[in-house]
C-alpha cells in the first residue's frame, strides 16, 4: 500500500480519537474570547454589591445588541488592566453628589445598592460628551473611578457583569 494512504488512515484515526476533543477546546476559546467570561472581582471599591473574590461572568454580547443602561456594572479597561464599576454617567449627562446626594441632570437618585453609611465627597460633571460614562464604585470611599480617573470611552467598556457564579452563597445576580 502507498505511504500516501498509510499516512490518510493515520491521519483518520487521529481526528476519529481527537477530534471532539479539539472541537470542545475551540468552542470553549470562542467562547471565552468573543461571548462570555469569567471575571474575578479584585479589591473592595465594589463593596457591599460584590466582594473581593467573588468570581462573576463577563457578557461581552451584552452592549452588541442592547444599550449601557444607567446602573449597569460593567468591567472596564483602564490602564492595561481592568476594574469592575457601576455605570453612573450617560452621554449628554450632567452628574453631581453633594451633601452625599446624587444628582442626574438635577434630578436626587436614591442609590438603594449603596450601604447606609456610605459617604461620597462632593463633585461635579459637566455635560458628559457622546461615546463617553461616568462611573464610580458602590465602596465611594476607596473606589478608583471616573472621579479620580476621568470618563471612560464607550470602547473601554468590556461587557456587563452581573452574575456571580462563586461563592456558591452569593449564586445570582448582581444589581
Amino acid at each position: 500500500m502507498p505511504y500516501f494512504f498509510v499516512y490518510m488512515d493515520k491521519l483518520k484515526k487521529i481526528i476519529k480519537e481527537y477530534g471532539p476533543y479539539i472541537l470542545i477546546i475551540v468552542i470553549v476559546l470562542l467562547l471565552k474570547t468573543y461571548i462570555i467570561s469569567p471575571i474575578l472581582v479584585s479589591g473592595d471599591s465594589m463593596d457591599s454589591t460584590l466582594k473581593d473574590g467573588d468570581m462573576m461572568l463577563l457578557n461581552k454580547l451584552a452592549y452588541k445588541t442592547n444599550d449601557i443602561e444607567r446602573f449597569d456594572i460593567v468591567v472596564v479597561e483602564h490602564d492595561n488592566s481592568y476594574i469592575i464599576k457601576r455605570i453612573i454617567g450617560l452621554p449628554g449627562d450632567t452628574v453631581k453628589c453633594i451633601d452625599n446626594k446624587l444628582y442626574i441632570n438635577d434630578k436626587v437618585y436614591t442609590e438603594e445598592y449603596l450601604d447606609k453609611d456610605t459617604k461620597t465627597s462632593d463633585f461635579e460633571i459637566e455635560t458628559i460628551k457622546e461615546g463617553y460614562y461616568f462611573v464610580l464604585g458602590d465602596n465611594r470611599e476607596v473606589s478608583l473611578d471616573s472621579r479620580r480617573i476621568g470618563l471612560i470611552e464607550e470602547k473601554e467598556i468590556q461587557g456587563k457583569a452581573t452574575f456571580t457564579i462563586f461563592p456558591f452563597n452569593r449564586w445570582g445576580t448582581k444589581k
